[in-house]
């Protein structure tokens, strides 16, 4: 599978507005690796906070980012696309370094790689740039889970 645009994206992410953190997939082998994209504009609700007088994506939104784009890896490596009875959830998250800041006007590059898969957790190592710079990198630990009553528990 190549690239999605953003009509593809929300068939894979259950996420929307003002927490859909993917823009776009410029490619994605399933099973192995996906690239994605988040332009990072002024416009995002968070920035009114994160700081009023020097806007920065918080760090802990760059991690949400990767965790996208390794759930449209698991989806498309399983063969199917999010729905309304599932939840992508994080189980862990390790090694997270934050190099630089992400500020308004940036392209973040979500370079997501499968480490592992075994007894329903997905194991991921992920890299965020910005030009040709590293910003952000973590292993993250995921699982899919049904929802089996309105609360999903």
């Amino acid at each position: 599978m190549n690239s999605m645009d953003i009509h593809r994206v929300l068939e894979y992410l259950p996420h929307r507005y003002p927490f859909l953190m993917i823009d776009r997939v410029l490619s994605c082998d399933p099973g192995k690796n996906v690239v994605a994209l988040k332009n990072v504009t002024i416009n995002e609700p968070f920035f009114g906070g994160h700081f009023p007088h020097h806007p920065v994506m918080p760090g802990v939104l760059i991690i949400e980012a990767m965790a996208q784009a390794a759930a449209i890896l698991t989806f498309s490596t399983e063969g199917h696309k999010a729905d309304e009875n599932m939840v992508y959830y994080f189980v862990g998250i390790d090694n997270a370094r934050f190099k630089k800041p992400v500020t308004a006007g940036d392209a973040l590059h979500l370079d997501v790689s499968l480490v592992r898969h075994m007894r329903g957790l997905w194991k991921f190592h992920g890299i965020a740039r910005v030009e040709d710079s590293t910003v952000a990198e973590a292993d993250l630990l995921c699982t899919i889970r049904e929802l089996n009553n309105e609360h999903g528990r």
